[in-house]
Parts: C-alpha cells; structure tokens; sequence
C-alpha cells in the first residue's frame, strides 16, 4: 500500500510540532544539578513561588535606578541590575533591566550573556558598542555609534560591549528576555578563573608568551 505524499508530511509537520512543545525549559540559572533525595533537594530552575493569594505590590516594585552607579573602579563602568533577585515578581516572566553607568572613557568591557538577548537605549553621552558573532558566521564585527536616544540589539550568547568615547558621563537602560540573563566577562572569565587555568593552555591558545599569561592571570587573581 503506497501512502500519499500528503500524509506523510502532515505526519512530519505533526511530529515536529509535538517535539517542539515538549522541549525543556530554558536554564535559568547556570546549572541545575539532579538529585535522588527530594528530602535534599533546595533549588529549583529558578526560583520558588509563594501562594498567588500572598502576593502585593512590592513583589513587583524597585526603587533606585534614577541613582548613578559607582564607577571609580578598572574599567570605569557600573552596572546596576534589577532581576529576579531584586524583584520577586519577575519569576518566570523572562524579563529583566539594567541600568548601566559610564564614567568618560569607561567601558562595560567584552562579555555575554548566556541566557538573555539584550536591547539597550543610549540616555546620556555617546557609546561606542558592538557584539560579535559566531566562529560559524566567521567572527564578524557588528558595531555602531550611539547616541541618546539610539538603540540597539545584542543576541542571546553573543559576545558584545560598549565604550563611553565621549568627555562627559553616559548612561544607558538595557532590558534583558530572561529573569535571570547571568554575565560572563571575558577577560575575568579566562584570566581570573578559580582555580586558574593552566597559563600554557592559555598562552597558547592566545598566541602570547607564557609569562604575559601569568602576568594577566595575576591582575584577574580573584
């Protein structure tokens, strides 16, 4: 018995749409690892929730982001963030907020987020910012001038930044598709992971002499 063309794609499209709804959820932390006894078990992907009939306007409230950040530090930059973590609220609703606050000259240096795509509006000053893609799009460079008013999209995983190049503060509001977008900063990642990694692993891996490795691995020291 021939079967239709036809059917066999409906069963396809079907197929396809069944594994579709029934993928896992997406990570909201940066790992969540199994375990055998519940009676041990405190984390959940997430964060645990307090009966509806509990809930009040403060679970859903922040004050503070009309407030500049510090940012007499490294790299000149502060970023203040408003998650899961600052309002209960936002758990599973998969959005959060970040203010971000350049001293002239300072940067919110190369990073990723790996659980959030992020789209910032420039409010003050001018940045410099961009993001890169993947070693599959051949690593290419995306970047613009902003100024206020200006916005733009860095997506999820991808590796970006922005720089203040102007002579006066910036500051810049980003939102973030995750209640919790997690921050990996590249330079302290890989220079400033404990325990360190192996300065011949990096040296080579960066093409640097092994003692300029070691010489970053100790300003990264956390």
């Amino acid at each position: 018995m021939r079967v239709p063309m036809s059917l066999v794609l409906i069963t396809i499209s079907a197929l396809v749409i069944s594994f579709a709804e029934a993928s896992d959820p997406s990570p909201l932390q940066d790992f969540c690892v199994a375990i055998g006894d519940l009676k041990n078990g405190v984390f959940v992907n997430g964060k645990f929730c307090k009966d509806p009939k509990q809930a009040k306007a403060e679970d859903f409230f922040y004050s503070g982001l009309n407030k500049a950040g510090n940012t007499t530090n490294r790299v000149k930059s502060n970023v203040t963030t408003v998650n899961v973590d600052q309002i209960p609220g936002l758990n599973t609703l998969g959005i959060s907020l970040v203010r971000i606050d350049y001293a002239p000259y300072g940067q919110n240096p190369p990073h990723t987020h790996p659980r959030a795509t992020e789209i910032l509006v420039l409010v003050e000053g001018t940045l410099y910012v961009g993001f890169v893609s993947s070693n599959q799009d051949n690593n290419r460079l995306f970047a613009k001038v902003l100024n206020p008013g200006d916005v733009f999209v860095f997506p999820i995983g991808m590796i970006h930044f922005q720089v203040n190049i102007g002579k006066i503060p910036a500051v810049a509001f980003a939102g973030l598709s995750s209640q919790n977008a997690g921050v990996i900063t590249i330079a302290d990642t890989v220079f400033g992971s404990t325990p360190p990694i192996n300065p011949d692993i990096l040296a080579q891996a960066f093409q640097l002499d092994v003692n300029v490795v070691k010489d970053l691995e100790a300003k990264f020291k956390n």
